[in-house]
Order: structure tokens, then C-alpha cells, then sequence
């Protein structure tokens, strides 16, 4: 979010799947903090839409109740934050339900006399539903003329990841919806581009000078790009079977991150310029033949060991997997961006469950120096690290060897850190704040556009079709940083991966 507070016009947000997690685990809550911290004006309201029976006070009263839950629970996503009892009073009285089903035409009778009472017909409908109701979902709209804006009124699409499976269903999905509506709105939303430590990363290199001045091939070794949890699947073993480590973080958070490092600076004053360089780079990431990327990839799956302290089962123990699953849980790819700026600069990224630390962070690694003038060839250490991490803190570090005062030439480690809580009062926030209050003010800016869905599934297409045809699996012990063989992916380059 922003410090300015421009009026926004009034509008009415339907949120599809209301009894969902989401909805209740980030939306809402995400919506809350808006309207606490000024950002949502009293005129927007939200109608939550299901199949399920409720009346508005149910809904609310449910929604009231998981705040609660929430507000007592300081390490669940955006939780631990005290529910403000006048606040949430007022707040909720903007929240309404319709019961209906997402495949019937009533459904949309009922939304349409909803907004025709009201005075701007403003409308933004989130589908945070299933994909499989995607397309019916917005079928449905289209044939019952909600998509179309009248003069002075505005329509817009929210779609959740993931957008498509592979390139075919992401390609038939974005055919599908520029079928019936405008590219400018529909908004696809990956909460990771909401982050203000993302958004950060391109405020640390154009922000200061000497940062973007080394940002290329010249300076930069190689980068590392990880996202690791402690967490399992955590109760949802039969989606993690049909989707996997890859599909799951890969072509959404991971890209998102290396196209942030990756990204020529946006054009100044323009809108979208953002988003064209975002597709520009997802697009130059070379294409590799399956064999190639057999050979630049490894598969991981959890077994039982202990995080957080704590013995846990292995990944084929959990609920909804099948006991003899290669369902990948940890990935780790090496990749080339073909740009002028980063040519045969390797990009390493690896994302896995059940790793040591949560952490997600970009590594930028810096060539050494090509003389060492005074110091013993002996002790001239690498060029050191740029870190910038995104989770659990924002933080920005540098990593580098300095000379130990005595008489003798000696080298140690040093670092120089940056975090953002030691300078600034953090607010609770999970990064749809930042994405919601895009979609109300037609920002497109951090959405992601259907050229770059459909480059980032062309650049995984080549490992998905490696490993259909060879399904290999490494196990890992839960509580460690992946199997061996991903350790030997970059060891043979002559690299480690950097401590998370």
C-alpha cells in the first residue's frame, strides 16, 4: 500500500467460493486492514457467493469468529493482530451473501438485481473458487451480460493461481477469457507480487545508482533463487498429488522473483511498462529439448524427520497421498535467461516442503576479483553475496570478506544488513492488500498479463516432459535442505546453494 489515499469510486466486490479458505483466511482479512487503515472507502461492499445456506448474519458471524481465531494465532499468515471490536463492527455491515450455485443461471439473475441497486454498477468478481469452474464461472457472467460496462462503470475479473496446468490449458484458458472480455480487465493474482519486500527489489536497484550499475553479467556470477518451508502439505495430500512442487511454485512465485532480478527497468510513465519487461524476460528464459532438462533439474520428496523440533511423517504418511506417490515436494531447476544483461549467467532455483528454514530470498553471488594485488592468492575469497530476502523478514545483506585488524594479511567474513523492521513500523499484511486495492483503483501494474502466464509455462514445459518420461524421485529427510542430488546440481558447477 501506498501513503497517498486517492478517492476510489464505490463498487461492489463478489467473491466467489466465500465459504472457502481463502476468502476467510486472506480476503477478508485483507479487506479488514484496507478499511482499517483508510484505504476502502464505505461505499464498497462485499457479497459473498456460494452454494452453501447461510443468511447475512451467518456469514458474517462465521467470518467474525475465524478473525478471532486469527487475531489468537500469531504464526499463521497475517494472524496474531488484534481484531479491532468497533472497526470490525462497521466493517462487517458491508458484507452480505447470496446463495447460489456457480453452474446455474439464477445465480446470476440474483447478482444482476443486486447491482442494478446499485448507484454506479462498479463490479469486481474474484473468483477464488476451484479452477475448475474458471471458465463456467465466466461463461456464465458473459451470457448474463455482467461483463459488459456501461458508460462511466467498470467490470473487472480476478483469478486465482493456478492459471492453467501446462501451456495448452493456460493457452485454452486465456483464449477463453479474451473471448469475452478485454485484456485490461482481468486481473490475475499472485499474492507474491503484493509483497512490499518484492516490489522492493526493484526499489533497491533503480533506487540507487551503484546497485543497477553492477546489475549484469559483468559483476554477477550466478543467482540463487529459493523458497523453502517447514511446512507439509498440511491437510491438502490429494491437490499436492496432482500438482506438485513445480507446477505449484515455479511458473508463479519463482518467476515473479527472477523476473524482478531479470527485468530491464520499466519505461517511465508508462503503465503496463512493468508488466512488458515481466513478459520480456519470462520469455528469453532459454528453452531447453526434455533431455536438457533432465540434466539441469532434480525431483525431491520428503521423508520423516523432525522440523520446528518436532518428529513428522513422511510425505507418502500424509492424508490424501498415495503410498507409493512421486509426487515431487522440492524442485530444483538451473535455468539461462538469453538477454544481453545476464547471458550464460546461470539462474539456480529450488522451492521444497519440509526444508530446515523458512525462507524465501534471491542470492546474486559476484564474480571475484580478477587480482588480488596485497592479498595471498591463498585467502582471495569469491566476490560474495547480495541477498535479498522476502520471507520471513525483509532484509537486504551483503556478504563479503574484510581484513581482520593484527599484522597479518587476514580475511573475514563481514556483513552488511538492511531490514526493513529496524527502520520502518511493519503492518500486518499478507500482500493481498496491496493487490485488492490495485483492483479497485485499476492499477494492472503487479497482475499478471496472458503473455507472460503462457512464456513461464513454455519455460516449464521441458521439465514437465522430462519427468513424465522419467519419474525418478530423491528422497529427502524432512528438516534438511533437499536430497543430494540437488546439492550435486550445482557442486558440479563449481558453486554451492547459499545458506538459507
Amino acid at each position: 500500500m501506498t501513503s497517498r489515499k486517492p478517492s476510489l469510486p464505490p463498487a461492489t466486490i463478489f467473491l466467489f467460493g466465500a465459504h472457502g479458505d481463502l476468502v476467510r483466511r486472506l480476503l477478508v482479512p485483507a479487506l479488514y486492514r484496507l478499511a482499517c487503515a483508510g484505504y476502502l472507502p464505505d461505499d464498497v461492499d462485499i457479497i459473498g457467493v456460494d452454494h452453501n445456506e447461510a443468511s447475512d448474519e451467518q456469514f458474517r458471524s462465521r467470518l467474525g469468529d475465524f478473525m478471532l481465531q486469527l487475531a489468537a494465532d500469531p504464526c499463521a499468515e497475517g494472524g496474531g493482530e488484534p481484531v479491532k471490536k468497533r472497526q470490525w463492527s462497521r466493517f462487517a455491515q458491508r458484507l452480505s451473501y447470496l446463495k447460489g450455485d456457480f453452474l446455474e443461471h439464477e445465480t446470476y439473475d440474483a447478482i444482476r438485481r443486486r447491482l442494478d441497486k446499485t448507484k454506479s454498477g462498479n463490479a469486481i468478481f474474484y473468483l477464488a473458487t476451484a479452477p475448475r469452474f474458471f471458465a463456467d464461472v465466466v461463461t456464465q457472467l458473459a451470457q448474463a451480460g455482467l461483463l459488459k460496462e456501461a458508460r462511466g462503470s467498470y467490470r473487472r475479473l480476478v483469478i486465482e493461481k493456478p492459471f492453467g496446468t501446462d501451456v495448452q490449458s493456460a493457452c485454452a484458458l486465456n483464449a477463453h477469457l479474451l473471448g469475452l472480455m478485454d485484456e485490461s480487465s482481468i486481473y490475475r493474482i499472485d499474492h507474491f507480487m503484493g509483497k512490499d519486500a518484492v516490489r522492493g527489489i526493484l526499489a533497491a536497484r533503480l533506487g540507487v545508482p551503484w546497485m543497477e550499475a553492477f546489475w549484469n553479467r559483468h559483476y554477477i556470477d550466478h543467482v540463487q533463487i529459493t523458497a523453502a518451508e517447514t511446512l507439509g502439505v498440511e491437510g491438502r495430500g490429494k491437490f499436492y498429488e496432482g500438482t506438485g512442487a513445480l507446477r505449484d511454485m515455479v511458473p508463479n512465485h519463482l518467476f515473479q522473483l527472477l523476473a524482478m532480478v531479470a527485468m530491464e527497468p520499466p519505461a517511465a510513465n508508462q503503465r503496463d511498462s512493468l508488466r512488458d519487461e515481466s513478459a520480456t524476460v519470462l520469455g528469453a528464459i532459454r528453452r531447453f529439448t526434455p533431455r536438457q532438462a533432465a540434466a539441469h533439474s532434480v525431483r525431491g520428496q520428503y521423508r520423516a524427520g523432525r522440523t520446528d523440533g518436532q518428529r513428522v511423517p513422511g510425505y507418502r504418511s500424509e492424508p490424501g497421498v498415495a503410498r507409493s506417490s512421486n509426487a515431487e515436494t522440492f524442485a530444483a531447476l538451473k535455468l539461462y535467461v538469453d538477454t544481453w544483461r545476464w547471458a550464460d549467467v546461470p539462474f539456480y532455483l529450488r522451492t521444497g516442503k519440509r526444508m530446515s528454514r523458512r525462507a524465501t530470498e534471491i542470492a546474486l553471488h559476484f564474480r571475484p576479483t580478477p587480482l588480488t594485488g596485497g592479498i595471498p592468492s591463498d585467502m582471495a575469497a569469491g566476490g560474495g553475496y547480495l541477498t535479498l530476502r522476502i520471507d520471513p523478514e525483509a532484509e537486504i545483506a551483503f556478504d563479503l570478506q574484510a581484513k581482520v585488524p593484527g599484522p597479518q594479511m587476514k580475511l573475514g567474513p563481514v556483513q552488511l544488513r538492511y531490514a526493513a523492521a529496524d527502520h520502518f513500523q511493519l503492518p500486518t499484511a499478507t500482500g493481498y492488500e496491496s493487490l485488492l486495492y490495485g483492483c479497485l483503483s485499476g492499477d494492472q501494474t503487479l497482475f499478471q498479463r496472458a503473455d507472460a502466464i503462457e512464456a513461464a509455462w513454455r519455460a516449464v514445459e521441458p521439465f514437465q516432459q522430462a519427468w513424465s518420461r522419467d519419474d525418478t524421485i530423491r528422497p529427502y529427510a524432512a528438516g534438511t535442505d533437499g536430497p543430494a542430488a540437488a546439492t550435486d546440481l550445482i557442486k558440479k558447477d563449481g558453486y554451492d546453494w547459499h545458506a538459507i
